[in-house]
């Protein structure tokens, strides 16, 4: 897949994220609520995703190492932004579901390659 695509469809996994929390904590989207949660992963996803070159020569250890880094990233960054450490159980939520969508994606394209 081509590198601005993958890097698009990375956004949209996030995106879902970001809207399925806001949906379920909030009821309800809002322009503040991507901010305080969309962007801080969408930041630390592709600030990990250029540092280990995902993008330029994907591999499964670049994905794994942008994942738990740019997870990781996010979560300190949307602490920043809403004034704490994220609950445990956001933690493992967001762990879980980025891995999903980021690399379901990737299953999916590699079994219709």
């Amino acid at each position: 897949m081509p590198a601005r695509a993958a890097a698009a469809a990375d956004a949209a996994a996030i995106l879902v994220f970001a809207t399925l929390g806001l949906l379920e904590h909030e009821g309800r989207l809002s322009a503040a609520g991507y901010a305080r949660t969309a962007l801080p992963f969408l930041a630390g996803w592709f600030a990990v995703a250029l540092l280990m070159g995902l993008y330029r020569r994907p591999s499964l250890w670049r994905f794994a190492a942008t994942w738990a880094g740019g997870v990781a990233a996010g979560l300190a960054l949307r602490g920043l932004l809403v004034g704490g450490a994220p609950a445990p159980a956001f933690v493992v939520v967001a762990l879980a579901s980025v891995a999903a969508l980021t690399g379901g994606w990737r299953v999916v394209a590699r079994a219709v390659r």
